[in-house]
């Protein structure tokens, strides 16, 4: 990490409490797997937000759905991607991943 480089997120969050996690988060998550030419950026986001959904991890979703705008999602396709899992992950977990999206987008809090 140069002096001009913002910390990533995960070292704002574990810093030197968990290294190796950063170190896995950064240089291998975000460094390797999601820099790989054989699939898009845009659909490994949409992968992410439903693999996301499905597990329940709603923690993440704020990140990631604003990651899946920057790559080139809109938020009418994510909102119908949320709609659609709905009835194969469950009506809960998609009706929370919802409340995420209906945050992040239209600032409600």
């Amino acid at each position: 990490m140069t002096e001009k480089t913002a910390p990533s997120g995960a070292r704002r969050m574990f810093g030197d409490f968990a290294p190796a996690l950063v170190d896995y988060t950064d240089n291998v998550l975000f460094g390797k797997v999601w820099e790989r030419s054989e699939l898009s950026a845009r659909d490994r986001s949409l992968i992410t937000v439903a693999s996301l959904l499905t597990g329940g991890a709603a923690e993440q979703l704020p990140f990631h759905l604003a990651r899946a705008r920057d790559n080139g999602l809109t938020e009418t396709e994510l909102i119908e991607a949320i709609t659609h899992l709905a009835f194969y992950a469950g009506w809960p977990k998609a009706m929370s991943a919802m409340t995420v999206a209906k945050n992040l987008f239209r600032g409600d809090h």
